[in-house]
């Protein structure tokens, strides 16, 4: 296991510093992390290896925790991606009154993905973990 030593960035996002070994751990967080803010040294082990959430790091007890509001944040943006690109080719259908395309049916269709993405706005907002926000976002995904 090898020492990381996290802190809060201005910015508000987790930065993690890997010391490359030439100085002690204490030596590269004074060279490192900026003067007057709190770090951590944890294990590289305490990092989460899915980054799918990173920007909705904070730093918890010796390790790194989840802000569950940024996850849903982040899970509401995949899932607007998601939503808009089942939406494209009805939408060209319909705003591109396509000959020998049938709009009535490309609404149709489009009222059914609106209700999908909806149940999974649902299933965000409820979510308790980020692994049920992902779980969430998956249910969008097309399939493979």
């Amino acid at each position: 296991m090898n020492a990381r030593i996290i802190y809060t960035q201005d910015n508000g996002s987790i930065a993690v510093v890997i010391p490359t070994g030439e100085l002690s751990i204490e030596e590269v967080a004074a060279k490192d992390v900026p003067e007057g803010i709190a770090f951590e040294i944890i294990t590289d082990d305490d990092i989460p290896s899915d980054r799918t959430f990173r920007d909705a790091w904070v730093i918890g007890d010796g390790h790194i925790d989840y802000d569950l509001d940024k996850c849903k944040t982040i899970g509401h943006a995949m899932r607007r991606t998601a939503r808009a690109a089942e939406f494209k080719p009805y939408d060209d259908v319909i705003s591109k009154q396509i000959p020998g395309n049938d709009a009535i049916a490309a609404e149709a269709a489009r009222q059914l993905i609106r209700n999908k993405y909806s149940d999974i706005q649902d299933a965000i907002d409820a979510a308790e973990t980020p692994d049920e926000i992902k779980l969430a976002v998956r249910l969008g995904a097309p399939a493979d």
